[in-house]
């Protein structure tokens, strides 16, 4: 029984690090998805535009569906990527623009991003090897992973020229959720903003995971397109200084109001086909 264990546990330690390493004996077949471009929005006209409806959604990465936005944690040896570290690395390039929270025309440079995912140095007291307190400087890094949530903005509309409801979306706001030492409790910061459609051709170029498929893995463009996410929402376009539902409903009442929301969108498009 014993020798069996031990069989058991030396397979699955050597099974366990070829897995780790299988990914950099490359693909059986070239892939082209580095050189794709995101598809162009077809033209439209405010005469077009009958009806129109902004709404915020929450996108939480932790949710099993949304895995794929938020893994892998560090990129992979085939060349994929979370969807912060591609954000993040347009940022860094200076290739796109991200834009204050608080001021949307203002742009932020990369190291305002860093600072606000908590990168810098910090001066702290640690006892030596004789027990005396000596200042030290820790210097720490932004962490990609915190980054945990996304708020994206989108617009909602009625187009009578091809007689169909659609949806853009506008931009998309990382949320940072860490634990806050001097809080002692779990905060949560907006980070910046990006322009979504600034960002497409970044996103059809880096390529998504498909659990179902490993041949037909689809790209972050395409992932975003097909609305192939998990989300609830956060806010509407509203007379109230566009509020935000946790102002004036709390816990499962904010759940049922984004729900009684998102019912209404479906129950106005199906309206419009009643005769």
């Amino acid at each position: 029984m014993k020798r069996l264990l031990l069989l058991g546990l030396s397979i699955l330690l050597f099974s366990s690090t070829g897995y780790s390493q299988e990914d950099s004996f490359g693909d059986i077949y070239e892939k082209s998805i580095e050189n794709n471009e995101a598809i162009p929005y077809p033209y439209l006209r405010e005469a077009d535009v009958v009806w129109s409806k902004r709404m915020w959604r929450l996108l939480d990465l932790r949710e099993k569906m949304n895995h794929t936005l938020y893994y892998p944690l560090t990129e992979r040896p085939d060349g994929r990527k979370s969807l912060m570290n591609i954000v993040l690395g347009e940022i860094k390039s200076g290739n796109l623009n991200a834009y204050d929270v608080d001021a949307i025309n203002v742009s932020v440079t990369y190291s305002d991003v860093e600072a606000k995912m908590g990168a810098g140095a910090d001066t702290t007291q640690i006892p030596d090897m004789q027990g005396v307190m000596r200042d030290t400087v820790i210097v720490k890094e932004a962490d990609p992973t915190e980054v945990k949530q996304l708020l994206v903005l989108e617009e909602w509309y009625f187009d009578k020229k091809h007689s169909r409801m659609d949806v853009r979306i506008i931009g998309i706001c990382p949320i940072r959720v860490f634990f806050d030492d001097q809080l002692g409790r779990t905060s949560r910061v907006q980070l910046f903003w990006i322009k979504f459609e600034d960002f497409r051709d970044a996103f059809a170029q880096h390529e998504a995971f498909n659990r179902f498929n490993d041949a037909q893995r689809i790209s972050f463009d395409d992932l975003f397109m097909q609305r192939r996410f998990s989300s609830t929402i956060y806010a509407e376009s509203n007379v109230y200084d566009d509020r935000q539902i946790n102002q004036y409903k709390v816990g499962k009442s904010a759940l049922f109001e984004a729900k009684k929301i998102e019912n209404e969108l479906r129950t106005f498009e199906h309206d419009l086909w009643e005769f």
